[in-house]
């Protein structure tokens, strides 16, 4: 017999399946039926708590950039110095890729679509919320004489971001997110090199 849950407890549901959905397969073929199947509910239920698909991937990136910048900032947080919270931060986001690899299967769908969306909005949002993050950090890495004092805090925002996605693509290449655990510590140590951050 299928569990009563509220309204907010279906909704999450719901995006949790469909983020588990998105481990395996691309979002474009990811429908709704799909994911009333894996929760056990009928097609109707899952409408009942969204109108559209594309609220649904709306509402599941919303949850994404929530989780994601608390990881992010509880690295940082925890962290004894700047370079300390740098190290945490792109470790802490290594390990979210690795518990949710569904995660950058749909950003990167996203991304690729022409027309602008509520969908892309809210990935673009999160990416902001990020580099703002990034920036702070890297500044009081400067500050506190943990990075060089020339340093280009808008390439170096980019290119921590980019170095992930990197990690993330090979990952998603070889089918296993979990690859990208060894290399990105030699990867972090050659960013925190090129930051000119003391060892």
């Amino acid at each position: 017999m299928q569990t009563r849950l509220s309204t907010q407890e279906r909704q999450a549901e719901i995006v949790a399946a469909a983020l588990q959905l998105a481990r395996g397969c691309s979002p474009a073929l990811i429908t709704t039926g799909d994911i009333a199947s894996a929760i056990g509910v009928t097609q109707g239920a899952v409408f009942k708590h969204f109108a559209t698909k594309d609220a649904i991937w709306l509402a599941t990136l919303r949850w994404v950039h929530t989780a994601l910048l608390q990881a992010l900032e509880a690295a940082a947080a925890g962290a004894a110095t700047p370079r300390d919270a740098l190290c945490a931060m792109f470790r802490a986001h290594v390990g979210f890729v690795i518990a949710h690899p569904g995660v950058p299967r749909l950003i990167f769908h996203e991304l690729q679509q022409p027309q602008d969306s509520p969908v892309k909005q809210e990935v673009r949002a999160l990416l902001q919320a990020y580099r703002r993050l990034l920036l702070d950090g890297l500044g009081q890495a400067v500050a506190r004489g943990q990075a060089r004092a020339d340093l280009d805090l808008d390439a170096a925002a980019t290119t921590f971001v980019g170095l992930v996605q990197g990690l993330v693509m090979q990952s998603m290449l070889g089918g296993r997110a979990e690859a990208m655990r060894a290399p990105s510590e030699r990867v972090l140590a050659l960013y925190l090199h090129t930051l000119g951050v003391a060892p």
